[in-house]
C-alpha cells in the first residue's frame, strides 16, 4: 500500500520551490533543504512521485511518464499560488526538474540540479552497473521483472552515523521513511529512458541552473553534472562539494547546499537577505 509522504510548507513570501526526490526515494530526502528555504520565506512543496511510498510492485507498475506527471501536476498547483516558481531535484529527481524546465521554459525561474544522474557511474557502482543501459531492452523483452539491484555501501552517504540510521530505515517496513532498499530492474529501465529523453532536450532549458554535485559521488560521477553544464542554454552556477557523497541534500554539507540554493533563488528573485542560520 502506498503511503503519502509529500509535504507543503506555506511561506511568508511570494515565491515557491518544488522539490523532487530520487528513484526509490522519498520526499524526506528533500525535507532539510525544504525547511531551510521555508525559513527564507519560500513556499515549498516536496512532491511524492507516482509509485513511490509503497513496495517494489507499486513502483514497477509505473514508468517515467507517470513520475513526470506527478511533477507536472504539482507544478501546476504551485504556479497558481506563487509569483515565481523554482524547481529542484536530487539524482533522478534532478532529471525530472530539468524535464520540467525544458517544457515550462518561461515559467520556471530557476533550477536546482542536485547530484544529477544520467548514468550510475560512481566509484562504488559494481561493474554490472555498466550493463544498466541494456535494461530498457530487457524490459521490452519481459526479462527481469522480479530482479533488483540492491543498494550497496556507502549508500550515497559519507556521514557514518547518518548512514546507519538511513540503512536501518530502508530495511524497515515503511518505505516512506527512507525509500526502498533496492532498485528494481524495470524501474531502472524507466530511469534510463528518462535519462535519454532529458539528455536530448537539455538545449531547451533556458532557466538559470545551480548545478551541485559531490566531487567523490559514489553513485554518479561529476561527468553527469558536466553534461548539464555543457547542454543547457542558461546561466549556470557550479557547486562542487568535497565532504559529501551522492545524497547531498542530507549528507555532511547539507547546510552549505541549502545556503547556496537560497542565495541562488534569492538572486533571481531580486531578494537580498541575511545568510541562513546554522
Amino acid at each position: 500500500m502506498i503511503r503519502k509522504a509529500d509535504f507543503w510548507l506555506e511561506g511568508s513570501g511570494p515565491h515557491g520551490v518544488l522539490l523532487i526526490h530520487g528513484l526509490t526515494g522519498t520526499p524526506n530526502e528533500m525535507r532539510i533543504l525544504a525547511k531551510a528555504l521555508h525559513r527564507r520565506g519560500y513556499t515549498v512543496h516536496g512532491v511524492q512521485l507516482a509509485g513511490h511510498g509503497g513496495d517494489m510492485e507499486d513502483l514497477i507498475a509505473t514508468g517515467w511518464r507517470d513520475w513526470y506527471a506527478s511533477v507536472d501536476a504539482a507544478a501546476e498547483r504551485m504556479a497558481s499560488r506563487v509569483d515565481k516558481l523554482f524547481v529542484g531535484g536530487l539524482s533522478m529527481g534532478a532529471l525530472l526538474a530539468l524535464k520540467l524546465a525544458s517544457e515550462w521554459r518561461e515559467r520556471i525561474a530557476g533550477v536546482g540540479v542536485y547530484g544529477v544522474t544520467f548514468r550510475y557511474d560512481g566509484w562504488s557502482m559494481p561493474r554490472t552497473s555498466r550493463l544498466a543501459c541494456l535494461l530498457p531492452m530487457f524490459k521490452r523483452l519481459g526479462i527481469g521483472r522480479s530482479r533488483v539491484f540492491m543498494e550497496q555501501p556507502p549508500y550515497g552517504i559519507r556521514d557514518e552515523q547518518l548512514r546507519g540510521r538511513i540503512v536501518a530505515a530502508m530495511q524497515g517496513e515503511d518505505s516512506t521513511a527512507a525509500g526502498l532498499p533496492g532498485n528494481p530492474w524495470h524501474a531502472l529501465a524507466e530511469m534510463y529512458k528518462l535519462s535519454t529523453h532529458v539528455r536530448r532536450r537539455l538545449h531547451r532549458v533556458i532557466s538559470p541552473c545551480l548545478v551541485a554535485h559531490a566531487r567523490e559521488d559514489d553513485v554518479a560521477s561529476l561527468r553527469n553534472a558536466e553534461r548539464v553544464l555543457r547542454g543547457v542554454r542558461a546561466p549556470t552556477d557550479f557547486l562542487v562539494l568535497d565532504d559529501s557523497y551522492h545524497m547531498i541534500t542530507i549528507d555532511r554539507q547539507r547546510s552549505l547546499l541549502a545556503e547556496r540554493s537560497a542565495a541562488f533563488f534569492d538572486a533571481i528573485s531580486g531578494e537580498t537577505r541575511a545568510p541562513l542560520a546554522a
